[in-house]
């Protein structure tokens, strides 16, 4: 069976942020970076569970919730100076796209208007 897209893109996207994370100084170590990579795997967590169940609905929409609190974290960390703005705007077109592809995952789910 071929992976969604979405799972694919997420996974990569967490193979990318958590070595970046881990090397952030130690004072933000355990309040930023942990933050980061525990909102980023509640995401894909969300995915997984939105993919096993019979109404997914709901799931997509805490997912979509996620996306916008990693969205900001990861603000703050630019902000704060602890990714460069080369890595910053990696990590934007990455979770840009996840966040497409999951407007269109809820996008398909919509009821059709009987005609």
């Amino acid at each position: 069976m071929k992976q969604s897209p979405i799972f694919t893109r997420t996974y990569d996207l967490l193979r990318w942020l958590i070595p970046v994370t881990i090397k952030f100084p130690r004072k933000q170590r355990f309040v930023l970076a942990e933050a980061v990579q525990r909102t980023a795997l509640a995401w894909q967590e969300q995915l997984i569970e939105a993919a096993y169940s019979p109404a997914p609905q709901q799931k997509l929409r805490e997912a979509d919730v996620t996306l916008t609190k990693l969205r900001t974290y990861l603000r703050l960390c630019n902000d704060l100076g602890l990714l460069t703005s080369g890595q910053y705007a990696h990590v934007s077109r990455m979770v840009d796209e996840v966040g497409r592809l999951l407007g269109g995952w809820m996008e398909s789910l919509k009821e059709k208007p009987r005609l």
